[in-house]
């Protein structure tokens, strides 16, 4: 299916120079929800995979990385939730916006084309990089982003125990060729384990579990297709054994599924992993389960969620960066 492409521009009216605010009603910003670390660390991450950066781009980055570092502890740990007031209502963890945040510094130090964000970023990410968390996602997150460092610089020490770590805490998936997944239950952004586990293989020449990472996620998109379509795991997950529910489907489930067929691919060579790819891109542009566009032309918004009755209209962070990373890597395909 063929489309115009979204852009930038929602992610940039979602911006200020403080960050990028979490929520809108349709497509206007809601203050009030102020910002996060989860969506900061994703916006970096979108920003800079463009190797070709207009100047407004470049801006976005070097806030996004101010925010990150502000956001970050003497520790290496992370505050997620800053108010419009400008003051953090938490105090550094080590959650899943900790694993993001590692994703975002790390793609930053690899790919900005900016050099003192790449920089900067680099010594956020070593010193992010002291702390492990005790969550398989946030493990997860932040071994995507040693990945990235570990591609530009084969070297780094640092990301290289980060990313061995985060394999070991994603865990083997089981023999059982009709649950092939390390976790009892899918969740959220199930295809970031898959994910990891084969970057790790791949940089580490580790063949098995190379090989673990690519059947998980042959399994999971299997499950997660119907009639050539992605028809991905509700918001409300998924265990074995129990009816699993159709809606509301998540953008960032199929974001995730892009990321870890565009690593796939990478890893073996073999073309036939683009078909998830497609199959992502697609999904936004109406091969979905309701046949509807999840996104808005006229702003270049991802939608939040596709229910039994169509998209959810409100545009926030989460679902636009989705949208804008699985049309990255839809575009590398050409």
């Amino acid at each position: 299916m063929t489309s115009p492409t979204p852009g930038f521009r929602h992610l940039v009216r979602l911006s200020d120079d403080t960050g990028l605010y979490e929520h809108a009603r349709h497509a206007v910003v809601r203050r009030e929800h102020g910002y996060c670390t989860d969506d900061v660390s994703r916006g970096l991450v979108v920003v800079s995979r463009e190797e070709r950066p207009s100047y407004r781009l470049i801006r976005l980055a070097e806030t996004y990385l101010s925010f990150l570092t502000h956001a970050q502890g003497s520790s290496g740990a992370f505050r997620n939730r800053l108010g419009f007031d400008r003051r953090w209502i938490d105090e550094p963890g080590l959650g899943d916006w900790w694993g993001r945040a590692m994703w975002g510094l790390g793609t930053a130090a690899a790919r900005s084309a900016a050099p003192w964000v790449r920089e900067e970023a680099l010594v956020a990410f070593v010193a992010g990089a002291e702390q492990r968390s005790s969550d398989a996602r946030a493990m997860a997150f932040a071994g995507l982003g040693a990945a990235e460092v570990l591609r530009a610089d084969p070297d780094s020490s640092v990301a290289a125990a980060l990313l061995t770590d985060a394999a070991q805490a994603v865990g083997t998936p089981t023999e059982d060729p009709d649950w092939p997944w390390p976790e009892p239950r899918l969740t959220y952004a199930n295809a970031a384990l898959a994910e990891v586990l084969i970057v790790a293989g791949e940089l580490s020449g580790d063949k098995q579990l190379l090989d673990s990472g690519l059947r998980s996620l042959a399994w999971l998109c299997d499950v997660q297709t119907r009639d050539d379509r992605f028809s991905v795991v509700a918001v409300s997950g998924w265990r074995r054994g129990e009816p699993r529910a159709r809606f509301d489907q998540q953008p960032i489930e199929v974001a995730a599924l892009a990321d870890a067929c565009a690593a796939a691919a990478l890893a073996t060579g073999d073309l036939l992993w683009q078909d998830g790819i497609r199959r992502a891109a697609d999904w936004f542009q109406g091969a979905n389960d309701a046949d509807t566009l999840m996104w808005d032309p006229s702003t270049g918004g991802g939608y939040d969620g596709l229910t039994e009755h169509g998209p959810n209209l409100n545009q926030g962070a989460e679902s636009t960066i989705a949208l804008i990373s699985t049309m990255q890597r839809h575009e590398e395909l050409s």
